[in-house]
């Protein structure tokens, strides 16, 4: 069946014979039991939108882009929110009688049925990608209230308060506003619904940061997407208080506590996914600044296959992670990536035959069949004691959260040492700087040198919006700048994203990953034991077969993944 399947995209030109051959014996090694088609996707040899574009030519249903053939809204008002999302499915058009709708599996016939019995209407359906029908639920099922009808209910509220706090300075408005003003009007609806507006447009947009941040006259909403800051809402002043009470109250925070950073956790189901919020409060000049990590837990089932490396990566990084003692290092900047790829990793590991454990600060994302363990200084768990704690509970492989001194280094690396495989992160720009980042800990160079298996230097790239991507000319300055030479290759194209709906204007949807991994090989060692430089680590790195984060970034822009002047943003600034 997997070749047979495997044939629609050869036929259609999108792989080659041999491709698809290597696609089914990977299928094969990793007795894996995802069709072939979202292999080939995994594997980055085709796109989803090419798949299902394919598999609706094979199952005999039209493919729709939705993105191009919006839902009209009176088909969308003849089905309900709820069993539209539970089928992931929506109307399109009504003509005659006939309802179109867009499915992510049009050969399920009991959804057709039901939606049959459910409009009246005779289904025709039609196939489209998942993302595609996700949005355009998002879209057409939007919230019944807009954002100016639920402002203007708050602010109704808080004035039948009789609380004048639209001119008041911070300090007036913390005098004039009690605690139990403050819990009253953050329980009243229109600022409940408020906040859960904020929390679920944010979902909607796939931020992974949500900041509420006062200024003098208003409070302003940004999210961070795709690693971007980028404006929300703006608020009226006088909703402050009654908001971030709100929230403090959501992540059960003392809200009479306004002058103390504070750090809590909230949980909630949006969409029948299950999500985490890390909230932190800072006190600043014009009131409490929020904010809250979105931490998606269904995120880190991404398969360790779509962390975006390159064949050449992927299989060197396998090839250690397979080992089963060392210690493997994953390094870049905060927000690169680091704790994905580590959790990726452990999915992939977590076989059911293997001890693992984790100690984290803090635990971001809870994995079944691990035992995870949270930082808590104030009670003696530092990340030492944690990891001295769980060298006697018989493991395997374990994981921790960060590298911050010496005495974990070194507990670690013995670890390492006593046939235990140990993953961890470091801050360091790339990888070769690992090991100089181990010195100045204070670590022996004959540790490093023993244990390392390998250094896995990352960054996180955005990629090119699908629907408004389009062919163009960069900058030639740009080019050298990142020391692209493309002299006698004048087929090369290159793409970036015009801007759209989908992508917000930005020419961006979505991020991957670039990747530098050294592997510790006997010359590596050599130079670690003399207590080499970073440059002559690299160097020997590089004459191992490493590539830098540069040519990563490179042939993910030569394969149309991102762009030009996007690789310059990162890797300059990162």
């Amino acid at each position: 069946m997997a070749s047979t399947t495997g044939e629609i995209f050869v036929q259609a030109g999108l792989i080659t014979r041999e491709q698809l051959a290597t696609a089914i014996e990977k299928q094969k090694q990793l007795q894996s039991h995802e069709n072939i088609g979202e292999l080939l996707v995994n594997m980055g040899l085709i796109t989803e939108r090419d798949r299902v574009r394919c598999m609706g030519e094979h199952w005999g249903v039209s493919y729709v882009d939705l993105a191009q053939q919006p839902p009209e809204p009176e088909a969308v008002k003849l089905l309900a929110q709820d069993i539209a999302r539970r089928f992931k499915a929506i109307p399109v058009s009504l003509n005659n009688g006939r309802l179109t709708v867009a499915m992510v599996n049009p050969l399920d016939i009991f959804a057709i049925d039901e939606i049959r019995l459910i409009t009246g209407k005779d289904v025709e359906p039609v196939i489209a990608t998942e993302e595609d029908v996700l949005n355009a639920l998002n879209t057409a099922y939007r919230q019944e209230t807009a954002v100016t009808d639920v402002l203007s209910q708050v602010v109704r509220e808080i004035d039948s308060a009789q609380v004048d706090v639209q001119t008041a300075t911070k300090q007036d408005e913390e005098e004039h506003l009690s605690v139990e003003q403050l819990r009253e009007l953050s329980e009243d609806a229109p600022v409940v619904r408020l906040a859960n507006l904020i929390i679920t447009k944010a979902i909607q947009d796939k931020a992974s940061d949500i900041h509420i941040e006062p200024s003098k006259e208003f409070v302003k909403v940004r999210y961070r997407i795709d690693g971007i800051m980028q404006d929300a809402m703006v608020l009226p002043k006088r909703v402050q208080a009654s908001l971030i009470s709100r929230f403090k109250i959501m992540a059960d925070m003392d809200i009479a506590e306004k002058r103390v950073p504070q750090d809590n956790r909230i949980s909630a189901v949006i969409d029948g996914k299950t999500y985490d919020f890390r909230v932190s409060t800072l006190p600043s000049v014009h009131g409490e600044k929020v904010v809250m990590r979105v931490l998606d837990r269904s995120s880190i089932t991404v398969d360790f296959h779509k962390l975006g490396m390159l064949p050449y990566t992927l299989e060197m990084f396998e090839a250690m992670i397979a080992r089963t003692y060392g210690i493997i290092l994953v390094t870049g900047p905060t927000g690169s990536g680091k704790s994905t790829t580590l959790y990726s990793v452990l999915s992939k590991l977590n076989s059911g035959e293997k001890n693992i454990l984790t100690i984290e600060d803090p635990v971001e994302y809870e994995l079944q069949g691990l035992t995870q363990v949270n930082v808590n200084p104030r009670a003696g768990m530092t990340f030492a004691a944690g990891l001295r704690a769980m060298l006697r509970q018989d493991p395997d492989i374990i994981m921790v959260g960060e590298i911050r001194d010496a005495e974990t280094a070194i507990i670690a690396i013995e670890a390492a040492l006593t046939g235990h495989l140990v993953l961890s992160t470091l801050h360091t720009n790339d990888a070769p700087g690992a090991v100089a980042r181990l010195l100045d800990m204070g670590v022996e160079p004959f540790l490093i040198a023993s244990s390392l298996v390998g250094v896995l230097a990352q960054r996180l790239l955005r990629t090119i919006c699908s629907k408004c991507k389009e062919p163009y000319t960069p900058p030639r300055d740009a080019m050298q700048r990142l020391g692209m030479n493309l002299e006698g290759h004048s087929n090369v194209t290159f793409y970036r994203g015009r801007g759209c709906e989908v992508c917000k204007g930005t020419g961006y949807k979505g991020r991957t990953g670039i990747y530098e991994l050294m592997p510790v090989t006997d010359k590596v060692r050599e130079l670690i034991l003399a207590r080499a430089s970073s440059y002559a680590i690299r160097e020997a790195a590089i004459e191992a077969g490493m590539r830098t984060l540069r040519e990563d970034a490179m042939q993910k822009i030569l394969l149309g993944i991102t762009t030009l002047e996007e690789s310059l943003r990162v890797i300059y600034s990162g």
